[in-house]
C-alpha cells in the first residue's frame, strides 16, 4: 500500500498528525487517545498498514 493512501485513510477516519519523529510520523486518534507510528517509506506492507489501522481503531 502506498503511504499516501494510508495517510488519506487515517485522516478520513479522524486521525491527526501528532508529531514528526526521526524516521516515523506519529498519528493520534482523538476519539480513542491511541497513538501509532507510521514509517516514512513510500510503500508500506499491507500487514503493517492493517496493524496500524487496527491499533488506531479504524476498521
Amino acid at each position: 500500500m502506498k503511504r499516501s493512501e494510508l495517510i488519506r485513510q487515517l485522516v478520513a477516519a479522524g486521525c491527526v498528525l501528532y508529531r514528526h519523529g526521526a524516521n516515523h510520523d506519529i498519528y493520534l486518534n482523538p476519539a480513542s487517545g491511541k497513538k501509532q507510528p507510521v514509517p516514512r517509506h513510500t510503500e508500506i506492507d499491507n500487514k503493517l498498514a492493517k496493524h496500524i489501522k487496527r491499533h488506531l481503531g479504524i476498521t
